[in-house]
């Protein structure tokens, strides 16, 4: 089932989903469920796999930015924006063409496309000759997979294929902006930063989806933007305040039985059973850890966790933005 990332297994993957078949493939940031893009049958075996809403739309991905004009209508601020980020973990938002069914796009006009920098997914999406739609390979809800073993955990046979390309070396998703409006908008903070996209879009919005909850009934432009995701079987209490803070709450909670989700060194403070996601301030270690830990509280067994909260700036924006969706917006200041 898990197959390493040879040039033969790569090659069995492409034919695979040249023939409609479901693959799971490491990216740079996380493992994605792959089908071939413009066969609406394909797309539908990922939706059925994940357990996934049909309203919440797919992710395009290809090796050549020259491609994009083959399945949207490109602009200059998405050159830019190809030019010096792609390969990468950052996907765009542009108006489609018809070329992509509808269930890639969730019945909307436009399309997410990336092109992953990562040397397998680049060599399987060039095997199969087709753009490959990939959301994340997990479960829908629950925490992304990071690696092989966690896809296999969540699919087992349910699927053709994972290639091992190791762990992912950004963690978390990739950034998703729109460039199909005026403003362009920031729709899921990711391993590119605002601040970098500002760089070359100095107007650059950020949707209040990013750190608040999606509207009832308002559509998902983005993937990543639904009210509960990336949640472990545990309920998760995003805990905003000091360590000092921190402690004090938990420990006038102990008849719960809780347990932490802390930053690196705080475990050995705080006396209950705790899962450690990263040092604090440095959102790329968190980014690296988080789904790991998340999926660390269910092999636990916990019930009833409270987390640390992190930046909510530059790449630690990405890990809040998982973090609050992982507690259903369960947030306390202290």
């Amino acid at each position: 089932m898990i197959y390493k990332a040879t040039e033969e297994n790569i090659a069995k993957a492409g034919k695979i989903l040249k023939n409609g078949g479901v693959v799971a493939i490491p990216t740079e940031t996380v493992y994605g469920l792959a089908a071939n893009a413009l066969d609406k049958k394909a797309v539908a075996k990922i939706f059925a796999a994940k357990g996934r809403p049909a309203d919440n739309p797919l992710i395009v991905h290809i090796t050549d930015a020259k491609d994009i004009e083959k399945y949207a209508y490109p602009n200059e601020k998405a050159a830019a924006l190809a030019k010096k980020f792609w390969p990468g973990p950052l996907t765009m938002i542009l108006p489609k063409k018809d070329c992509i069914p509808d269930i890639v796009s969730a019945g909307l006009d436009t399309v997410a496309i990336r092109c992953p920098s990562h040397p397998v997914a680049r060599a399987i999406i060039n095997a199969a000759g087709v753009p490959l739609a990939a959301p994340s390979a997990n479960i829908s809800g629950k925490p992304s997979a990071t690696t092989a073993k966690h896809v296999l955990k969540d699919f087992g046979e349910n699927i053709d294929a994972v290639i091992d390309g190791g762990t992912c070396d950004c963690g978390v998703e990739s950034t998703v902006v729109t460039v199909a409006t005026e403003p362009p908008v920031l729709l899921r903070p990711g391993f590119v930063t605002p601040e970098q996209l500002r760089e070359i879009l100095p107007d650059l919005k950020i949707a209040e989806a990013v750190t608040k909850e999606l509207p009832a009934g308002a559509k998902a432009l983005s993937p990543g933007m639904k009210h509960k995701h990336y949640a472990p079987k545990a309920d998760v209490t995003l805990l905003n305040g000091t360590f000092e803070q921190f402690k004090a709450y938990v420990d006038a909670h102990m008849d719960q039985n809780p347990s932490c989700l802390c930053f690196t060194g705080e475990a050995e403070k705080l006396g209950v059973p705790c899962v450690e996601y990263g040092r604090e301030g440095d959102g790329a270690d968190q980014a690296k850890h988080i789904f790991r830990s998340l999926r660390a509280l269910d092999e636990q067994g916990d019930g009833i966790v409270y987390a640390r909260c992190p930046q909510k700036d530059g790449l630690s924006m990405a890990v809040y933005n998982r973090l609050i969706r992982a507690a259903a917006f369960r947030v306390i200041d202290l």
